[in-house]
């Protein structure tokens, strides 16, 4: 399939700093209608220019990264009712390969676009042992060497290069020569698709995407997993999606995909992401099988209570921001699942106590307001609605902890889709 066929635009539309409404439901494949409704919810920030409205190209960039967040139009081609194989987790979930090695398998995995760690501690979480990984924030390496390595001891190669670059790829495929790689996993960057396919192919950070796919037919795994933001799905109308799917087909994977909501596996926010799972050995892809609902779901209130009380501790990232009397004043009068800004509704937002958490950003995962303190959350607690493991700290500068986390798959998803896998390959 030939995406960059599907639109042809001239170069400088596609660079464009502000952009009409008209061009961003052109370059986000959705009618003017959808945008306007996310304007108008706030979900999508605008500015006045001659009385009309005019998006920044950055503000469109992140709205479309989020998923098109706000919009309740779905495009007629994407399907509603995916062909998926749910499996029953519900009998391994309290085994913990993160805390007892002794719910190890003998199952190992690569992670690409590994950021902090977050799917790769759900998977050890699931069973499976980690032999290699490819990040190139260097704070996110930090993290994820001292997590796996230093404190959970796995032997495992860690590379912190650009995985565009043919000596790291072929670092990587030197690492795991001696070892039987089952599975490959990654959540690669998706935002190149987000631009309706004027320049697809030459985008760089879709080149990311062909880079997983490249390592994938190279080390033939028995599944793949990959993960992403459920706004892909609509892309193109559609088109990314099969794009995909085609593409696995060529080098040998069956694909079978749908959206996961993290708060139906345990972790204390709604967070969706879409979810691929393909096999080249002709086995059934199975998702988990949601085994939380609305009256088991765990809450904000509970991941976070354990900090109520609990004074700074720099060590595990519990650090208060400084708030002036004033501030403090606002965040306290800030009513549960309400924002500090009228405009801004998923910032500053206070979500309330006793639900999971809204979906936590990267892009101001320290705004998220405390529901019963007059600050914001600290990383600590934020990791906490992400559902990191206690003892898992995150290295750099408070600023980076917070990318960390706001970027991460949430662990204990990243365990359901584990467990599946693992009920996969055990077939």
């Amino acid at each position: 399939m030939d995406i960059v066929k599907t639109c042809e635009v001239d170069i400088w539309r596609f660079n464009m700093a502000i952009i009409t409404i008209a061009e961003a439901a052109e370059l986000c494949g959705k009618s003017q209608k959808t945008v306007r409704r996310a304007v108008a919810a706030g979900k999508l920030k605008s500015t006045k220019i001659q009385n009309k409205t005019r998006i920044e190209r950055t503000d469109f960039d992140e709205w479309v990264k989020n998923g098109c967040s706000g919009t309740e139009e779905q495009d007629n081609n994407v399907k509603k009712n995916d062909d998926v194989n749910w499996f029953d987790i519900s009998a391994d979930w309290n085994k913990d390969g993160w805390h007892n090695k002794s719910d190890m398998s003998k199952y190992n995995f690569i992670d690409l676009f590994s950021g902090a760690g977050g799917l790769s501690c759900g998977m050890v979480m699931a069973g499976f042992n980690p032999v290699a990984s490819v990040e190139i924030m260097p704070q996110a390496v930090e993290t994820y060497e001292y997590n796996f390595i230093e404190k959970k001891g796995f032997d495992e190669k860690v590379e912190t290069r650009d995985i565009r670059e043919s000596d790291v790829k072929q670092k990587l495929y030197d690492s795991v020569k001696d070892k039987k790689i089952d599975v490959i996993v990654g959540g690669f960057p998706c935002q190149g698709f987000s631009m309706a396919g004027y320049r697809v192919v030459d985008d760089p950070r879709n080149s990311l995407y062909k880079e997983m796919k490249e390592i994938v037919e190279h080390l033939q795994p028995e599944v793949v997993v990959m993960e992403n933001v459920e706004g892909l799905r609509s892309m193109l109308n559609g088109k990314v999606e099969e794009m995909i799917i085609e593409d696995y087909k060529k080098i040998g994977y069956e694909i079978n995909l749908t959206v996961l909501n993290s708060a139906n596996y345990g972790v204390p926010q709604f967070r969706k992401r879409v979810i691929f799972i393909g096999n080249r050995v002709g086995k059934t892809n199975y998702h988990p099988k949601p085994i939380f609902d609305e009256s088991t779901y765990v809450t904000l209130g509970q991941a976070i209570a354990p900090y109520m009380t609990m004074p700074e501790d720099p060590e595990i990232n519990h650090v208060f921001s400084k708030h002036t009397l004033e501030m403090q004043a606002r965040l306290a009068a800030i009513p549960e699942g309400k924002s500090l800004y009228k405009n801004y509704s998923d910032a500053w937002k206070k979500s309330p106590w006793d639900k999971p958490s809204c979906t936590i950003k990267e892009n101001h995962g320290g705004t998220n307001v405390h529901p019963k303190l007059p600050r914001c959350l600290t990383a600590r607690e934020i990791a906490a609605l992400q559902s990191f493991p206690s003892d898992f700290i995150f290295k750099g500068s408070k600023k980076w902890q917070l990318v960390q986390i706001g970027n991460a798959v949430p662990p204990l998803l990243g365990k359901a889709i584990g467990l599946a896998v693992k009920h996969m390959l055990d077939e």
